[in-house]
C-alpha cells in the first residue's frame, strides 16, 4: 500500500517521558501500521534508517533507538543543543500588524478583578507578538459613552458633590445610581444630559471629558502597579466611533442587512438560531434610537481593517461574550467591513474563583476591586518576606515586596489555561514553592548569586558550553526548548506553555545547583557549569519579562 496514505496523519513526537528515554519520542507508529496493514516495529525500523541516512537529521541527532511495539526514541547532540540555546529570540518570517484588543474596563466604575485576566492576557501576548517582530497595536476599547454617562455627570454636577467623592468610583457610582432611581427629578436631569451629551453641547462635553480624565487616572494607576504595557495613547473608547456608526447603519441598510422588529433595527444572520430554530436578532440600534455594544464592535471593526491596516485583529474577552462575537465577525464579513484576509479572533478566558468555588467576591459580597487585591498582595508579600528575613534591610523590604506581590498576581492569572475557571488562592500564589513567580524569582536570584561569587564574567566563560552528564543535559535540553515553546505561544495564545517551560527550567537547575559541585568543582567543570549558570538566568530573566515580571538580584 503506497506511503500517501498516511497523508492527513501527524507526526507525533513529544518530549521523553524519562530521562532513559533520550530526549523526544515518536509516537504514532501504531496508528500508520494499521492504516498500511504493516507491522509498527517493522516500521519503526523503516523509519529509523530513513531518519539515519538523513544528513540534518545526522547534524541534530545522535541516537535513534525503537522501543516497546514500535516508539522511537532520539537523544540530541550536546552541540546542537547549546546552539539552539545560544540562538536568538525566534523572530517570524512573515510580519504582520496584530491589533490587540484587551483590558477595556467601563469607566463609570474602578476596575475590578473581571477585567485581571484579559488585561494580563493580553499585555502578555502583545509582548510576544512584538517580541517575534510583529508590529502590535494595542487597542484598550473602553467604555466611555451611553445613558448611564447622564447620570454619572449630573450628579458631577449637583450641589455638595466634591471631588473627594471621586477618589471611589465604585461609591460614586452607587450614589449616583441611588439618587437617580429614587429621585424623579434628578433622573429627568440625567436624561436631559445624555441628549446634550449627543448633541455635543459644549459645556456637557467639558464635565464629561473632566470624568472620563478622572476614571482614565484610575486605570492607568492599575496599569503601572501591574506593569501593564497600556498607556493613554492606546485608549480608544466608544465615544471615539459615534462619527462613525451613521455610515455603519448605512452600509447595513444598502447591503440589506437590516430588519426593524420591535421598533428596533436588527440583523438577522442564518447561522445564529435558538433552540426552536428561530433566528437570533442582532440589534444595532434600540427603539429609542440609541445604539448598542454591537454597533460600536463594527465601527472598530472597521477602523482597525481600514485604518489601522491589521493582518489580524484580537479580542481577549472572556468566554461570556463568545457568541456576541461570533455574531458581530459573521456580520462584519457579510457587511463587506472587514476584509477576508483580515483575521479576527476571539481570545476567551474563563473566571476567578474562590476557595468555594464561587465568583471571587469581597466578604460583603461586592465586586474585588483591583487597587484593593494589588494592595492586598503587596503587604501579604511583605509579611511572607519579613517572616522569613527578620535581619532585611528595611529600605530594600518595599521594594521586594512590592515586586513579589506584583509578579504573583501576574504569574498566578498567566500560568493557569486562559480557558479554565481557576481558584485564587492567596497560600498558591505567594508560595516560594511549586509553579509560582516567588518560586521563579528566587532561582534567577540563586543563578545570579553563583555568578557574583565566581567573580567571573561572562567573557570569561565557555560561549557553548556542551552539556556532561544527564543533570546538566536536562537543563541545557529544557533551555533550547524554550523558542519552540514561545512560537506555540504566539501561535494558540496560551501563556501559561511559556510559565510550564520556565518552572521546568527553574526546576532542572534546582536539581543542578543541589546535586552538582559548582564553585568547588575542577576548573574545566567549574566553567562549563558557571556558563551553564549563566544562561539559566539570562532565559529565566527574558521568560518573566515577557510575563510583565520583573527580576530581582537579590531575594
Amino acid at each position: 500500500m503506497s506511503r500517501s496514505n498516511l497523508d492527513g496523519m501527524p507526526a507525533l513526537i513529544q518530549n521523553a517521558s524519562r530521562e532513559e528515554f533520550g530526549d523526544y519520542q515518536v509516537n504514532g507508529m501504531m496508528a500508520a501500521a494499521k492504516r498500511l496493514k504493516e507491522n509498527p516495529r517493522e516500521l519503526a525500523g523503516n523509519l529509523k534508517q530513513a531518519l539515519e541516512s538523513d544528513e540534518t537529521i545526522e547534524e541534530i541527532v545522535s541516537k535513534i533507538e525503537i522501543a516497546g511495539p514500535g516508539f522511537l526514541n532520539l537523544t540530541l547532540k550536546p552541540d546542537f543543543l547549546i546552539r539552539a540555546v545560544n540562538s536568538p529570540p525566534p523572530q517570524t518570517d512573515n510580519a504582520e500588524t496584530v491589533v490587540v484588543d484587551f483590558s477595556s474596563p467601563n469607566l463609570a466604575k474602578e476596575m475590578h478583578v473581571g477585567h485581571l485576566r484579559t488585561t494580563l492576557i493580553g499585555d502578555t501576548m502583545a509582548r510576544v507578538f512584538e517580541y517575534q517582530g510583529h508590529k502590535v497595536i494595542r487597542q484598550n476599547h473602553v467604555g466611555d459613552w451611553g445613558t448611564q454617562f447622564g447620570m454619572l455627570i449630573a450628579y458631577l454636577d449637583s450641589a455638595g458633590t466634591s471631588a473627594d467623592d471621586l477618589k471611589d468610583l465604585e461609591i460614586f457610582y452607587q450614589k449616583a445610581k441611588k439618587q437617580f432611581d429614587e429621585d424623579p427629578d434628578f433622573a429627568e436631569k440625567s436624561r436631559s444630559y445624555v441628549v446634550a451629551l449627543q448633541q455635543d453641547q459644549p459645556d456637557v462635553l467639558v464635565k464629561w471629558r473632566a470624568f472620563i480624565e478622572i476614571s482614565m487616572s484610575h486605570c492607568e494607576a492599575i496599569y503601572s502597579d501591574l506593569n501593564v504595557t497600556l498607556h493613554q495613547k492606546d485608549t480608544f473608547g466608544e465615544s471615539q466611533y459615534k462619527g462613525t456608526i451613521p455610515a455603519i447603519m448605512e452600509t447595513l441598510t444598502k447591503e440589506g442587512l437590516i430588519t426593524k422588529s420591535n421598533s428596533a433595527l436588527c440583523v438577522f444572520l442564518d447561522e445564529f438560531t435558538d433552540k426552536n430554530g428561530e433566528k437570533q436578532p442582532v440589534i444595532v440600534q434600540k427603539s429609542d434610537g440609541g445604539y448598542l455594544y454591537s454597533t460600536t464592535d463594527l465601527a472598530a471593526i472597521r477602523h482597525r481593517a481600514h485604518e489601522l491596516r491589521a493582518d489580524r485583529i484580537l479580542y481577549f474577552v472572556d468566554a461570556r461574550q463568545t457568541l456576541h462575537f461570533k455574531q458581530i465577525f459573521a456580520l462584519a464579513r457579510k457587511a463587506g467591513l472587514c476584509p477576508p484576509k483580515v483575521v479576527m479572533d476571539h481570545i476567551s478566558n474563563g473566571a476567578i474563583l474562590n476557595k468555594a468555588g464561587k465568583p471571587f467576591k469581597t466578604r460583603d459580597g461586592n465586586t474585588v476591586k483591583l487597587a484593593d487585591l494589588i494592595k492586598e498582595s503587596r503587604e501579604r508579600a511583605k509579611e511572607i518576606f519579613l517572616a522569613k528575613n527578620d535581619k532585611a534591610d528595611l529600605s530594600s523590604v518595599e521594594e521586594i515586596a512590592n515586586a513579589i506581590g506584583i509578579a504573583s498576581i501576574r504569574y498566578s492569572e498567566l500560568s493557569k489555561h486562559r480557558e479554565t475557571d481557576y481558584v485564587f488562592d492567596w497560600e498558591m500564589v505567594l508560595s516560594m514553592e511549586g509553579n509560582t513567580a516567588p518560586y521563579l524569582m528566587y532561582m534567577y536570584t540563586r543563578s545570579k548569586s553563583l555568578l557574583i561569587r565566581s567573580e567571573l564574567t561572562d567573557s570569561d566563560l565557555p560561549k557553548e558550553p556542551q552539556p556532561e552528564g544527564p543533570i546538566e543535559r536536562r537543563l541545557v535540553l529544557k533551555m533550547a526548548q524554550l523558542n519552540d515553546v514561545i512560537d506555540s505561544v504566539s501561535r494558540e495564545c496560551l501563556p501559561h506553555l511559556l510559565c510550564l517551560q520556565l518552572y521546568e527550567i527553574a526546576t532542572a537547575f534546582a536539581r543542578f545547583y543541589e546535586e552538582l559541585p559548582i564553585l568547588s568543582s575542577p576548573e574545566k567543570d567549574r566553567l562549563r557549569r558557571l556558563a551553564i549558570t549563566s544562561k539559566v538566568a539570562t532565559k529565566l530573566s527574558n521568560g518573566l519579562d515577557l510575563l510583565g515580571i520583573k527580576v530581582l538580584e537579590k531575594m
